[in-house]
């Protein structure tokens, strides 16, 4: 339980790997049967002039969780190389935004990930497509 009612049951608050994320979320992961969940409540700070999720914060958020199917993935941190977004219908001011992410495959040092999202559980809104460089620690020398 996470103790905050306006979250779905199972959600916890997810760490923050840098400023960036901290000012775009709150984001909130679970997994239920094997399937990696992150969450956003849409906030007036993630919204357009109309009211609706900002495009490029849906392709935040969708970037985000699929980076996290990298690192469940490969135990590795990643940056982006590639992001795809199709846009199916908007998300207004306080829907829950959930992104479903899973890597579909690992070839090297890059990995294929997809994420499909929804509001309020059972909406489609968007699907997401990237492709992403894992970043390998540098051996002393």
């Amino acid at each position: 339980m996470n103790g905050n009612p306006d979250i779905p049951e199972g959600f916890v608050l997810a760490e923050g790997r840098g400023a960036f994320s901290r000012h775009n979320g709150p984001l909130y992961r679970r997994v239920v049967d094997g399937r990696l969940q992150t969450g956003l409540r849409v906030l007036d700070r993630h919204c357009n002039g109309l009211g609706f999720l900002h495009g490029g914060m849906a392709a935040a958020f969708a970037d985000s969780a699929m980076a996290w199917a990298v690192w469940d993935k490969t135990n590795q941190s990643s940056v982006t190389m590639r992001l795809s977004v199709d846009y199916l219908q908007p998300v207004r001011l306080g829907d829950w935004l959930m992104a479903e992410s899973v890597a579909l495959g690992v070839d090297g040092d890059i990995v294929h990930v997809k994420a499909d999202l929804t509001r309020n559980e059972r909406f489609p809104v968007c699907d997401a497509m990237g492709v992403f460089h894992i970043i390998r620690k540098k051996a002393n020398s």
